[in-house]
């Protein structure tokens, strides 16, 4: 057989094997069981101190994310610094953003609870100039 023939046979046949299941079935869900709920991402704008900029990125890195993946629910947790303004409006003073996704906005507030959360946060806390950030909570699709 030729290999283009061997690989479109090939394709098509995983193709009809997976046509006949549906996201549940493929994600190992038992029949009539309840949708696995989607994970949520919490958005903050942080205006951090100028001057305090590095050790507030070095803190993340080094003890935040670290204690934060250790928690139930935990999935991703990055720090983005802007870096070009394209279109629309930079809140004031902020030139971060704390973006952390958890599989439950209930794990997430059990993660918020905890003193390991306390201890990590509050010196980054510290080093904000504005404490009046929003946060936002997403579903993530």
């Amino acid at each position: 057989m030729e290999r283009r023939t061997m690989i479109g046979a090939m394709i098509a046949a995983v193709a009809s094997s997976a046509a006949g299941q549906t996201p549940a079935k493929k994600a190992g869900q038992a029949k009539g069981a309840a949708p696995a709920k989607r994970p949520i991402q919490l958005n903050c704008d942080l205006a951090v101190d100028p001057k305090q900029e590095d050790a507030f990125i070095k803190h993340f890195e080094t003890v935040f994310r670290p204690v934060a993946q250790k928690h139930e629910g935990y999935i991703d947790l990055k720090l983005l610094r802007i870096d070009l303004q394209i279109r629309g409006n930079v809140p004031a003073g902020c030139r971060v953003r704390f973006s952390l996704t958890y599989q439950t906005e209930e794990l997430r507030q059990k993660w918020i609870a905890h003193p390991d959360h306390e201890k990590a946060w509050a010196p980054m806390e510290a080093m904000l100039t504005d404490h009046n950030f929003n946060i936002l909570v997403y579903d993530v699709y």
